[in-house]
């Protein structure tokens, strides 16, 4: 596991922007053909249309900001940051870029690619929360160190991450445009094929958020079919309303004699802790 020790500043600390990097970086201006797409570039697909902007305000500005590589062998570079600029600069006719060149360790490589890319909003949110738990997972971060890293609130990153729980077909809808945050936060209360089939609908339909919501609280407060016994009305509507203020499933069963038990449904430990400071409560 990598140390997270020079992290916690985010993008600024790992490229050196209070100026301790000059002494081991040289800016270059190197060959279009000699630069190759880096093996921790984070986003999985580019809008073309948006490249093509660029590739004009390149074609009359050029590249206005370096490019940061470093050296492979017999004149070749690998792109940390700024391959999009790169594909632009090929796009417009360039022969040449302006470049950065950094001996980067494999390490630093991956979190500056991740952090410029989530800093900058260029990631859907799928890829926002795939490249936020390789940093979690690859560099040891808990939520709040990603949280600082990226200048996110912790809870801004654990929502996001809960995307990966969605069902595949509910994230490759969400991946491909068809739906957004607001739906994928909405679907994350079903269990998987209530999620794949409202999603579905969802995109289908082009639904917004607030009905795709009211489909959710509707099967979440829907009762059950029972042999002996209907959900009564009341715990159906309690059901719903604590299930909306939390933001997450749950179920109320009445017992005998008035009592009963209050089910709080949550998918992590950071899920729970969450569902307790809202509660009011310190976390676990």
């Amino acid at each position: 596991m990598v140390k997270t020790r020079g992290l916690g500043r985010g993008l600024d600390a790992l490229l050196g922007a209070e100026g301790e990097a000059t002494a081991r970086d040289a800016l270059a201006t190197l060959a279009v053909d000699s630069l190759q797409p880096g093996r921790f570039q984070p986003r999985t697909r580019m809008d073309q249309d948006a490249l093509a902007e660029l590739a004009e305000s390149i074609r009359l500005q050029g590249v206005m900001q370096p490019i940061l590589v470093r050296p492979l062998t017999e004149g070749r570079y690998e792109i940390v940051a700024g391959e999009r600029r790169w594909r632009a600069a090929r796009m417009a006719g360039l022969a040449s870029v302006p470049a950065l060149v950094r001996e980067v360790p494999d390490s630093h490589a991956l979190a500056i690619g991740l952090i410029e890319n989530i800093q900058r909003e260029d990631l859907n949110p799928l890829e926002q929360a795939t490249g936020m738990q390789r940093l979690i997972d690859e560099f040891g971060m808990t939520h709040a160190q990603a949280a600082e890293a990226l200048g996110r609130s912790r809870t801004g990153i654990t929502n996001t991450l809960r995307l990966l729980e969605l069902a595949a077909p509910a994230q490759e809808l969400l991946r491909a445009g068809k739906l957004d945050m607001g739906h994928a936060r909405a679907l994350l209360a079903l269990p998987a094929l209530k999620q794949i089939e409202l999603a579905r609908e969802a995109a289908a339909r082009q639904l917004s958020v607030r009905q795709v919501e009211q489909r959710v609280s509707a099967l979440l407060t829907r009762p059950a079919p029972r042999a002996s016994r209907q959900v009564d009305r009341d715990v159906a509507r309690l059901e719903e309303e604590v299930s909306q203020r939390l933001g997450t499933r749950v179920e109320i069963k009445a017992g005998k004699g008035g009592a009963g038990k209050l089910i709080v449904h949550y998918s992590n430990h950071d899920h729970l802790d969450h569902l307790l400071g809202k509660l009011g409560g310190d976390g676990v």
